[in-house]
């Protein structure tokens, strides 16, 4: 554990209140990417195989249960609440998602740093978390206009990997045996996937206007 890991969980927790604040405040879903919500949910059903078998600390198993709970917790609002699922933007959500879970396994089988189950499913949660934002990208240039708790709720998910980035700096530096190349480049590209929104969204910030993306 160090500042930027800790800034990154933080940021991260941050992002889902704001989207819990968002649906269960308003009791509506638009602007947000059904896709994108179960894609976290498998990721962290994939990444905490150890939640009972390896115990860390108990920060460490509070913040997996909280990251289990509340993604499926938002999975189903969307998908079963009677009032929440009305607003669901079906026609603009159409990403393929089931293609980012095949590459993302088969690129797991392929690239781990020990072929064991919980390493492939490590991996495999990695490379989906890097791409898991894509649908809601997706959506949010097909619909143009993003409400403010959408654009802080996709501002914090990207704060919460760009200090991740600080971490694995940090601790590359800091311990002699620190070698997990899988979540660092992959958490590159992730990052990487957020510049454009990040641009017009502090372009947003600047003119106090309201945030567009260019569809």
């Amino acid at each position: 554990m160090n500042i930027f890991r800790f800034a990154g969980d933080m940021f991260h927790l941050i992002s889902i209140l704001v989207l819990l604040l968002k649906i269960y405040a308003t009791k509506s879903c638009t602007g947000i990417s059904l896709k994108t919500q179960e894609l976290y949910a498998v990721v962290f059903l994939a990444r905490y195989l150890d939640l009972f078998t390896d115990f860390i600390s108990v920060y460490n198993t509070v913040m997996k249960l909280v990251f289990i709970g509340s993604s499926l917790a938002i999975v189903w609002c969307m998908r079963y609440h009677r009032v929440v699922k009305r607003s669901y933007d079906r026609e603009l959500d159409t990403f393929r998602h089931y293609f980012l879970i095949a590459a993302s396994f088969v690129l797991a089988l392929f690239v781990h740093e020990k072929f064991t189950t919980q390493e492939i499913f490590w991996a495999f949660s990695i490379y989906l978390e890097a791409v898991a934002i894509l649908p809601q990208l997706v959506l949010l240039q097909r619909s143009g206009n993003v409400d403010n708790l959408t654009g802080q709720y996709v501002f914090f998910l990207g704060a919460y990997r760009s200090f991740y980035i600080f971490n694995w700096i940090y601790r590359y530096f800091t311990e002699q045996k620190y070698s997990r190349w899988i979540s660092s480049i992959s958490g590159l590209v992730q990052t990487a996937l957020y510049a454009d929104f990040f641009y017009y969204y502090f372009l947003s910030w600047k003119n106090n206007a309201k945030l567009q993306l260019p569809a």
